[in-house]
């Protein structure tokens, strides 16, 4: 399995595919994405393959002559990576990120409560 998970746009996007649908041929992944963005066929099947050959996804068995492919990884740990590239670009600090969703109205404070939940979980785990 793919040790540090960098996924491109592109990837991310067939990814939340297989993550809501489950292992599907390049057709059916290809057809699910929104026909106004839809890239083509032989682009889905070309990044799948790569995606297969970075441990991402993984060939899941077939349907007639179609292959089908599976996540080797889980939403949670590509979120977690991109949230990890995101901070590092503002040097780890978190800060700047936290003001945006305030100032768009992206954080309400059932997030603000939830999070001060996990703080205090943390903290008596001895994890803080």
């Amino acid at each position: 399995m793919a040790e540090t998970v960098k996924l491109s746009k592109l990837e991310y996007r067939l990814m939340q595919v297989l993550w809501s649908q489950g292992a599907s041929s390049v057709r059916a992944i290809q057809q699910a994405l929104p026909e106004k963005r839809r890239p083509a066929y032989t682009t889905v099947q070309t990044t799948i393959f790569r995606m297969e050959s970075k441990g991402i996804v993984e060939r899941a068995g077939q349907a007639g002559a179609a292959y089908l492919f599976a996540p080797r990884i889980t939403r949670e740990k590509a979120q977690r990576a991109l949230i990890e590239d995101l901070l590092a670009m503002f040097g780890g600090v978190s800060q700047p990120v936290m003001a945006y969703l305030v100032d768009s109205g992206k954080l309400s404070l059932a997030d603000v409560k939830e999070a001060e939940q996990a703080l205090q979980q943390r903290k008596k785990g001895g994890k803080a």
